[in-house]
């Protein structure tokens, strides 16, 4: 378990057990968090990391994706969120913010935020929601320069930088394959296909990618079809991500609950759909942070000497 501050695992260890969960038997899922809170109930619920989608910090500041969140902002939430958690964290980077060199300080930021590994696309900047119509790719030379800028930037031999092509929605799976091909030649250590639809793309995708573990994304309300966890491992993949799912189940239940208590004038019906605040004092670890304070603040009163 994190420390009442931060984690007591090293940055470090964490990215050797992401990159031991991407080789490993089983395939490593991780659920995406827009807060810390929602990290910490990640790994209580037994899951292998923490995603942090660039889609959710956007929209948590009331923004579209579409390339509008800053590096600052980015990796802002993400050192908190990576605080919260013993969990590898794993982080949207977006087009790295800007062109090759702002790739090689976007790792650096966020190795300096404690996070295990984060993934570039080749979409143009600003970039679009992957699951769009209308996104646009730049051509693999410059989206190998942004990984080579990365892997070259990169302190940390364990921090994992992932890859991902949005270039089968846009030139088709032949191109996606050959650009997965380039960018693991690039030093990629994970590879992200974006917006296959069928499980017979994803077969595809990893027989023409047998050498480099892969990463499936299932976003809901997009063009991929809803695989399983053990269905993708059956597939060959290492790791899924489910990037916005936390967030749209609290919105839904946020927009639900408020259209009720505007018509009613009470929340009294949501009351059982709550979380009940003896759980969110569990999952803040309150009586930890009460012994904590009673075990170092000896302050009183009577023993107070102003000279000293």
């Amino acid at each position: 378990m994190a420390g009442l501050y931060s984690s007591e695992i090293t940055p470090t260890e964490r990215r050797r057990r992401l990159r031991e969960a991407l080789t490993g038997p089983s395939i490593a899922r991780l659920p995406g968090a827009f807060s810390p809170l929602v990290a910490r109930a990640i790994g209580e619920a037994g899951f292998e990391g923490v995603y942090v989608s660039g889609a959710v910090v956007a929209a948590d500041l009331a923004l579209p994706d579409i390339g509008l969140t800053t590096l600052t902002e980015v990796a802002a939430r993400s050192r908190q969120i990576a605080r919260a958690t013993d969990l590898p964290v794993l982080v949207d980077a977006d087009t790295g913010f800007g062109e090759p060199m702002s790739a090689a300080r976007t790792v650096s930021e966020l190795e300096d935020a404690g996070v295990a590994g984060c993934h570039f696309e080749d979409q143009v900047n600003p970039k679009r929601c992957g699951h769009l119509d209308g996104k646009e790719v730049v051509p693999a030379d410059l989206m190998v320069r942004r990984l080579s800028a990365a892997v070259r930037e990169r302190r940390d031999s364990e921090f994992v930088i992932c890859a991902r092509t949005d270039a089968a929605g846009v030139e088709g799976i032949d191109s996606a394959i050959e650009r997965a091909k380039a960018y693991r030649d690039a030093g990629a250590d994970l590879i992200f296909t974006e917006a296959l639809h069928t499980e017979d793309e994803f077969a595809r995708f990893r027989e023409a990618v047998p050498d480099v573990p892969l990463l499936a994304n299932m976003t809901e309300f997009g063009k991929t079809r809803l695989l399983p966890a053990g269905r993708l491992e059956e597939l060959g993949y290492d790791a899924v991500i489910y990037p916005v799912t936390t967030l749209r189940i609290a919105m839904g239940q946020v927009e639900e609950a408020l259209g009720e208590i505007a018509e009613t004038g009470t929340q009294t019906g949501w009351l059982e759909r709550m979380q009940h605040r003896a759980r969110l004092y569990e999952l803040l670890r309150y009586a930890e942070y009460n012994d904590f304070d009673q075990s170092v603040f000896t302050y009183s009163r009577e023993n107070y000497d102003p000279d000293n």
